[in-house]
């Protein structure tokens, strides 16, 4: 099988799975929602603080110790 070929049956299941379709909205229907991702909730999400990582001065949450990098400040704290 050549790439030619490989791409004419790539075509044909795209045309097979889209037929009777019509438009966004009925495809929407027949697919089951996608969880979302770490990276996408925003409870994983950092905020943009300066730390004493920047420095290796002391730890934002606990200035008696030095920052050891865990980033607990930069985050909602869970």
């Amino acid at each position: 099988m050549n790439e030619q070929e490989l791409r004419a049956l790539v075509r044909e299941a795209i045309a097979r799975h889209g037929a009777g379709k019509s438009g966004a909205a009925a495809g929407s229907a027949l697919r089951p929602p996608q969880p979302l991702t770490m990276r996408q909730h925003p409870s994983h999400g950092l905020f943009a603080v300066p730390t004493g990582a920047d420095a290796e001065g002391p730890c934002v949450i606990e200035p008696a110790v030095p920052c050891n990098h865990c980033g607990y400040c930069k985050s909602y704290g869970h």
